[in-house]
């Protein structure tokens, strides 16, 4: 699966537009980690855990969008963009979308 942030693919040329394929999460955070980011807060630095957090998130939107656009035959997703929104107090959804498409 050939993923990107652009419409085209070198040398590729699009023959068929499946649909937009998406794949999203919610998280929420957990008290340990709060603790440990309010610390931090107070000395300074990157809040290793919320980063971690974020990482493990977009992850797993991506597979999530990556099996949806398999299930539609894709042969690569392009203009792959990112979202969050707050669901609720402490937790986040993290949605991956792009277009599936097939190439000749």
């Amino acid at each position: 699966m050939i993923l990107t942030t652009t419409e085209t693919v070198p040398n590729k040329e699009i023959d068929q537009i499946l649909g937009v394929a998406r794949g999203s999460t919610v998280r929420a955070r957990n008290v340990g980690r709060d603790i440990l980011a309010g610390l931090k807060n107070i000395v300074g630095g990157e809040i290793e855990e919320y980063t971690k957090l974020q990482a493990d998130s977009r992850e797993q939107a991506m597979k999530r969008m990556i099996q949806e656009a398999e299930r539609l035959g894709a042969d690569a997703i392009v203009n792959i963009r990112f979202s969050t929104s707050m669901i609720a107090q402490g937790a986040a959804e993290i949605l991956a979308y792009g277009t599936a498409v097939k190439f000749k």
